[in-house]
């Protein structure tokens, strides 16, 4: 079922300015930026060494990056664990009445599919179930 960890994701204010921080002062390189329409985000990868960075500035005030960063400020955001099949990762989190945000997988980045684990059941983290 679980992979590996595939990306941090970290909410930012200003994705640009994230990124030339990641790759001026650390030598990252930017791998892909992104828009997702539908998560209201813009997102830039870096890879360290096969898990990756997500950096996630919203595109909308109403989004839920803004109003995480809003409620909480920077910083990060969600662990991404790549699954195999997230339809049955999904069942299988039903099955032992896991509380989740996504019942249904939503696009992500890169023609990914995703869903979200509440972080009540993780013990205070977001957790994304992500499928490449």
């Amino acid at each position: 079922m679980i992979k590996k960890i595939d990306h941090i994701g970290i909410a930012v204010n200003n994705l640009e300015e994230s990124l030339s921080f990641y790759e001026e002062a650390l030598g990252l390189k930017v791998e892909n930026i992104e828009e997702v329409s539908e998560q209201k985000v813009k997102v830039g990868f870096l890879d360290i060494g096969g898990v990756h960075l997500e950096l996630l500035e919203s595109t909308s005030p109403d989004g839920p990056v803004a109003k995480f960063i809003e409620k909480r400020g920077e910083g990060i955001h969600h662990i991404a664990i790549l699954v195999d099949d997230i339809e049955k990762s999904i069942a299988v989190m039903k099955e032992k009445q896991v509380k989740l945000i996504d019942e249904i997988p939503r696009k992500g980045a890169g023609g990914s599919k995703m869903a979200f684990v509440h972080p009540k059941s993780t013990h205070g983290i977001l957790l994304e179930l992500y499928e490449k």
